[in-house]
């Protein structure tokens, strides 16, 4: 079960429709840094990064509500970091709605938006898709 597949594109999206997040904007370049638990087409998880140099954009971490609560979505974030940090990226970013709490267990800090590197500022998430309230969080690896 920790067996981590590159997720199509169509269970990239099942999850993340079933999560109630954003798929749209997502493109092939995104989904080459996406990450799975369960199978490729089926996933039971997946979590993405857009890389910038040395810093990233997590995104779009989603499980299927039927596999919540075991601890898939730690196992991912941890698989993300891991990836981040042997690509050197030193920071990652995101933005979140509804898990604050979740990635603040996870070492993840609350910062202000205008703190945000150029490149997390001109990613779609952040600049058209994440509401202004949304929690701006980061972590450095």
């Amino acid at each position: 079960m920790d067996d981590f597949v590159q997720p199509s594109e169509a269970g990239v999206k099942r999850l993340l429709n079933e999560s109630q997040l954003i798929s749209s904007d997502l493109t092939p370049e995104h989904l080459r840094h996406f990450f799975g638990l369960g199978t490729k087409e089926e996933p039971d998880g997946v979590v993405g990064l857009e890389l910038f140099n040395t810093v990233a954009l997590l995104r779009s971490l989603a499980v299927d509500s039927s596999r919540r609560g075991i601890g898939l979505g730690s196992k991912l974030i941890a698989h993300a970091e891991d990836y981040a940090r042997n690509l050197g990226i030193k920071s990652l970013y995101l933005l979140t709605n509804t898990a604050e709490s979740f990635f603040k267990h996870r070492g993840y800090k609350c910062t202000g938006r205008d703190d945000a590197p150029s490149a997390i500022r001109e990613t779609k998430e952040f600049s058209e898709i994440c509401l202004v309230s949304s929690a701006f969080m980061v972590k450095h690896l």
